[in-house]
């Protein structure tokens, strides 16, 4: 997102189209350029929440920290976090940015979902799903979470992902923050397609 000459107003209470933009904003710094507005995150994706509001503004995208927890607390996939007095911020995953998150190993569910669209399934099908420029695979626990990932990219096609089995056989997973399964990557054989073969 590139700022312009048009400085975002937020008088009183937000409106989603506010939120929306500020949220998209702290995706882009906080996940992938920081750099972008001159911020400095930490060896664990930790930003200071004064200096990302100050340098926030001088970029056209005012923002008070009120303004910022309620966009923290009311986004719908909990993509940010606070440390304990909200002095710092970070997102809770989807980094395409070296950063240490400090996640522990855990067990997966038998079963978990990736959401995605046809124009993706033929590489997926002969390389199975790859982090490609983010830190991690993004795996949902339901398949309703799933759906709305893929359809954000078009018509969602499902992809059961047997998660119990690739742990069993040594593959780590993680929990973020906001409840986004993480693994290395997904071998096609840990894949299940047999809803979409039967589609084509």
């Amino acid at each position: 997102m590139k700022s312009n000459n048009t400085a975002l107003k937020i008088v009183g209470e937000m409106n989603e189209k506010q939120k929306k933009t500020i949220s998209k904003f702290l995706s882009l710094i906080l996940r992938h350029n920081p750099e972008t507005i001159g911020l400095r995150l930490d060896t664990n994706g930790w930003a200071n929440v004064e200096e990302l509001l100050s340098k926030s503004a001088i970029h056209n995208i005012p923002c008070t920290k009120k303004e910022l927890e309620e966009v923290v607390e009311t986004n719908d996939k909990q993509r940010f976090i606070f440390n304990e007095d909200h002095s710092q911020i970070r997102a809770n995953q989807g980094h395409s940015i070296r950063v240490d998150l400090n996640l522990q190993s855990q067990t997966p569910p038998d079963f978990l979902f990736h959401g995605t669209v046809e124009k993706f399934m033929t590489s997926i099908q002969s390389e199975g799903l790859k982090k490609m420029s983010r830190q991690h695979v993004h795996l949902s626990r339901d398949k309703e979470t799933a759906e709305k990932v893929g359809d954000r990219r078009g018509q969602a096609i499902i992809l059961v992902i047997l998660s119990g089995a690739m742990h069993k056989d040594g593959y780590d997973f993680y929990l973020s923050e906001n409840g986004v399964w993480l693994t290395d990557n997904v071998p096609v054989n840990y894949i299940n397609f047999e809803k979409f073969n039967s589609r084509i």
